[in-house]
């Protein structure tokens, strides 16, 4: 059997790694109770890449080696739309700018209206592609989700303002690293988070991204290395 690919949606997280060099600490929230997908679990920010993502513009792209890898088994068309969805999923879900101050040659979509009005354009190039997981089969939604590490220095708002968050996560808090695995958590967000602890103190890329491919048959543990850019 193959993975029915219109019934999984493409995502992006965010990890805000904050104080990575003295006590690191995380940025999560508490999905509600009544959410389909993944009710009450603490997450990290994120959420499907919508369909006018691919067009909305960045003041710096990802990283080349970030996008090759986000290119390797999958659309390569898809690299900038995920780094737009990140950051578009962290400001509705939390209130923080990850931008640089510019203006917008064309009118934002509506639901980049809000950010745009804070002055600033989406900023990709402090995004680093640290994990990758496919939603097993047999969920009520399925997600290829890529997370990504970001340094809470890269943010350009109010580290501790959430006055601008919607309410699709509650209890937003900057949680110690070391205290993470106490909270209520999916079984994957616990996968990441010890991807996360291997790389807190390092910025510089992993050597390759882990991908967690659970398709209809088997689950597949790869590592995403990326291809040679194009010249």
């Amino acid at each position: 059997m193959t993975i029915d690919k219109s019934q999984i949606r493409n995502a992006a997280t965010v990890i805000v790694l904050r104080d990575r060099f003295d006590a690191p600490r995380i940025l999560m929230g508490q999905r509600g109770a009544k959410a389909v997908f993944m009710p009450n679990k603490f997450v990290f920010p994120g959420g499907a890449v919508d369909s006018g993502d691919a067009h909305v513009p960045l003041a710096a792209p990802l990283p080349d080696t970030c996008a090759a890898r986000l290119q390797e088994d999958a659309d390569p068309s898809l690299a900038h739309a995920l780094a737009v969805a990140a950051i578009r999923e962290l400001w509705e879900e939390t209130g923080l700018i990850l931008g640089k101050p510019g203006r917008w040659d064309t009118p934002p979509p509506p639901d980049w209206h809000s950010f745009a009005a804070t002055g600033h354009v989406p900023h990709a190039a402090a995004l680093q592609f640290t994990f990758r997981a496919l939603t097993p089969p047999g969920r009520p939604r399925r997600f290829d989700a890529r997370f990504f590490l970001v340094d809470a220095d890269e943010i350009a708002s109010d580290l501790d303002d959430f006055g601008a968050a919607s309410d699709e996560l509650s209890h937003l808090q900057w949680v110690p690293l070391s205290e993470a695995r106490s909270f209520d958590m999916p079984f994957i967000t616990e996968v990441v988070m010890a991807e996360v602890e291997a790389r807190a103190r390092d910025r510089t890329p992993p050597d390759s991204v882990p991908f967690f491919k659970n398709n209809d048959e088997e689950s597949l543990f790869m590592r995403l290395r990326g291809h040679k850019m194009p010249d």
